[in-house]
C-alpha cells in the first residue's frame, strides 16, 4: 500500500512512502508524527491505520484544516 505525504508546496507532487517504509519508520524513532495529504482515499488511509494497529502501535488520527476554503485540509497521524 502506498501513502501520499503532505505536500510542502501547493503546486508540488505530493510524495508517497509505503506501508512497510512507515511502520520501519515508526519503529525506529520509537513514534512519528506524519502528515498526510488529501489526495489519499479516506479509506486507504482508514486500512493503514487498522494495519498499524494490528502491528500493536496507537494511532491518533484526524483530519487537519490550515485555511478557510473546504480544500484547504490534510491528515495528521501520531503514530506511537
Amino acid at each position: 500500500m502506498e501513502l501520499k505525504l503532505a505536500r510542502t508546496e501547493l503546486d508540488a507532487k505530493p510524495k508517497t512512502i509505503t506501508f512497510e517504509k512507515l511502520l520501519e519508520a515508526v519503529r525506529d524513532e520509537g513514534q512519528k508524527m506524519v502528515y498526510f495529504d488529501k489526495a489519499n482515499s479516506h479509506k486507504d488511509l482508514m486500512e493503514a491505520v487498522r494495519k498499524l494497529e494490528e502491528e500493536g502501535l496507537s494511532v491518533y488520527f484526524r483530519e487537519v484544516r490550515y485555511g478557510l476554503d473546504d480544500e484547504d485540509y490534510m491528515y495528521q497521524a501520531h503514530l506511537l
